[in-house]
């Protein structure tokens, strides 16, 4: 009787426990899987302990991880590019993500493979800027925010560096080619005055 009253606990923790588990892919306001915007540069070594990282600027004689980074999961795919606020502080925290893994998502299934219907389907646009070769698309209440080539619009859009584009003129099945999460970085309390009072 006891072993069996044993063997329920241990199950039901076990259950527990695997239900109140972080989704690893699961792009949320401040995080994607297990990282967060309060995550610091020498920190990711532990994160991401089971993937490859490549660190793009090694420097020389640092004591952990600093810089920009990629990061491969065991199978050799790209998962993210990580980008700190200093590139020469471990201390650093994160200020952008490019994900090219499609397995990250948001919960409302937004991902880097999607196309710009999912967004209009699901988001409100709350800007779009151009650029020389493509647009950059900011997402209402949103720290994503996507860059659409322009040969994926309308070829008398595609040579006007100054032609003003709105959403509309953005094809349903226009692809993105960078995914991007943006995050400030958090006000230390020297930054924040109303920290001091």
């Amino acid at each position: 009787m006891k072993k069996t009253l044993l063997a329920c606990f241990v199950a039901s923790v076990l259950l527990f426990s695997c239900d109140s588990e972080k989704d690893p892919f699961a792009i949320g306001e401040g995080s994607i899987g297990n990282l967060d915007k309060t995550i610091q540069m020498k920190e990711v070594d532990s994160i991401f302990a089971t993937d490859s990282i490549v660190k793009l600027n090694p420097i020389e004689n640092a004591l952990g991880t600093q810089g920009e980074v990629e990061i491969y999961d065991t199978d050799g795919n790209k998962l993210l590019l990580l980008s700190p606020e200093d590139e020469n502080d471990p201390n650093a925290t994160i200020t952008n993500v490019q994900v090219f893994d499609s397995r990250y998502k948001t919960e409302k299934g937004l991902n880097s493979a999607s196309t710009f219907k999912d967004v209009k389907t699901n988001y409100t646009v709350s800007k779009v800027e151009t650029t020389i070769n493509s647009v950059v698309v900011f997402l209402k209440d949103s720290e994503i925010y996507l860059t659409i080539d322009k040969k994926e619009l309308p070829e008398n859009l595609r040579y006007n560096p100054n032609a003003k584009i709105e959403t509309s003129q953005i094809p349903d099945d226009a692809k993105f080619k960078y995914f991007m999460i943006g995050w400030e970085p958090e006000a230390t309390p020297e930054e924040n005055p109303s920290e001091k009072e």
